[in-house]
């Protein structure tokens, strides 16, 4: 338990600029807190106590802000950064040097007693407000963008955002700095373009291109626009 506690501890000074020490961390960080809380109380959940440990639960909601069910499974090196508002639920799983923000959810949808909340791989960055709703599974180092609602899938290695959230597609690297910077709230500065606001962009781009083309035809005499009357009858058939 110690080892996991100095691991938790030096994940969020790695990550964290604003972290300036071991005992800074272990005094003032709320998300030290709630992990710690959970993991004694997902022991005496395992062990069938199931009251006590809600209880724990309880009280580590009522102290930090962060609701993580005792059932919910955590790997190493947990950063709940800021963490009011964070929502874990009972069928959760948590792989390692995973990053949530504040306002996250990993929520369920159903009834189900069995497997009904997300399953969240190592490496992933959820930012803050985003909600993941479902027994599906976010893929290793995925990124999850501010107040994106997650309602399927996520593959390996890939950024999504939107409501409902949806792949970025390829982003350009600018820089190598930008390469190996950690990104915060689950995508690098600029990098998050909505996949919805980009098809309207080339949608844009294609009906220019017409525009201008049609332009140049009309100027050689090789188009002409057809007039109010030709365009009538074609209207009519088509109703």
């Amino acid at each position: 338990m110690i080892q996991t506690l100095k691991d938790d501890i030096n994940a969020i000074v790695e990550r964290d600029p604003a972290a300036r020490t071991a005992v800074e961390v272990l005094l003032c960080y709320p998300g030290v807190h709630a992990v710690l809380f959970h993991r004694v109380a997902h022991k005496l959940w395992c062990r069938g106590w199931t009251t006590i440990a809600r209880w724990l639960s309880q009280v580590a909601r009522w102290l930090t802000g962060i609701e993580i069910h005792p059932g919910a499974k955590v790997g190493k090196r947990l950063l709940i950064d800021h963490g009011m508002g964070v929502v874990i639920g009972e069928t959760a799983e948590i792989g390692d040097n995973v990053t949530l923000y504040q306002g996250v959810t990993l929520g369920g949808v159903s009834l189900n007693p069995e497997k009904r909340h997300p399953t969240i791989e190592d490496d992933v960055v959820i930012g803050s407000g985003a909600a993941v709703l479902g027994p599906f599974t976010i893929g290793k180092g995925a990124r999850v963008g501010a107040n994106a609602v997650v309602l399927k899938a996520v593959e390996p290695g890939t950024t999504v955002v939107g409501i409902p959230a949806k792949p970025t597609g390829p982003q350009e690297v600018i820089t190598e700095e930008e390469v190996s910077c950690f990104p915060a709230y689950g995508t690098l500065p600029g990098a998050a373009v909505d996949p919805v606001a980009r098809s309207l962009d080339r949608l844009q781009g294609e009906i220019e291109r017409l525009s201008t083309k049609i332009t140049a035809l009309e100027a050689r005499g090789v188009y002409q626009e057809p007039s109010k009357t030709e365009r009538e009858p074609a209207i009519a058939s088509k109703r």
